[in-house]
């Protein structure tokens, strides 16, 4: 299994052309405001968590090897589900940005993409809770493992999954996109457009909060 795991990377190019958002998983260049900037509109090829027709649309950009991120989807997203995706209010979109040791995050981040689509938030949350486990041991293997258990899919669905070229095309549009949107760390968020300056529950409520005023 994961015959095709050693080989699998984001393409030179694309890593040279954002050495800062590989460097760290910190945002240690992020805006201290919020600010609008220039995200690809949500398509059919994201992952998408919530209703369609919600009024609001929240785009994270992170990776499974960013101790942040693992931080923010294991103690905040619950809250942040239940108060504004549960009740149709957000649509939340996550887009890959791995981050080092970023052979090991864009390994994880295909896995994910190749989950049945209606498990990819399972996977996400299962690389997410086991971050620290999977590094302090130094075995991401079973890590990877373990998600492919949740996926809805077999190894060897996975593995060919894997090898396909359109899966690492894939990834590499999603970098492409936090390049373009000025992405310098992770995680980073934005709400209808607008960049968060942190990713503090609260922060990201008080950007919500008037969108859905009423509602």
């Amino acid at each position: 299994m994961f015959r095709t795991l050693t080989t699998l990377a984001v393409s030179g190019a694309v890593l040279a052309a954002a050495p800062a958002a590989f460097a760290a998983d910190t945002p240690s260049a992020m805006a201290t405001t919020s600010t609008v900037a220039a995200v690809p509109v949500v398509t059919a090829a994201d992952r998408v968590l919530g209703r369609a027709d919600a009024p609001v649309t929240v785009i994270e950009y992170a990776s499974f090897t960013c101790s942040h991120c693992a931080a923010w989807t294991n103690d905040v997203m619950p809250t942040f589900k239940a108060r504004y995706i549960d009740t149709g209010k957000v649509k939340l979109v996550f887009r890959d940005l791995p981050t080092q040791p970023a052979q090991v995050a864009a390994t994880a981040a295909a896995i994910a993409r190749c989950a049945a689509p209606d498990r990819f938030f399972d996977v996400a949350r299962h690389f997410m809770a086991g971050q620290a486990a999977a590094f302090a041991s130094g075995n991401a293997r079973d890590w990877y493992v373990g998600a492919v258990g949740v996926s809805g899919r077999t190894e060897a669905q996975i593995d060919a999954c894997l090898a396909d070229p359109q899966t690492q095309k894939a990834l590499q549009e999603d970098v492409e996109s936090a390049i373009a949107a000025g992405v310098d760390g992770t995680p980073t968020f934005f709400v209808n457009g607008r960049r968060m300056a942190d990713h503090s529950l609260e922060t990201l409520s008080a950007a919500i909060d008037p969108l859905i005023k009423g509602r």
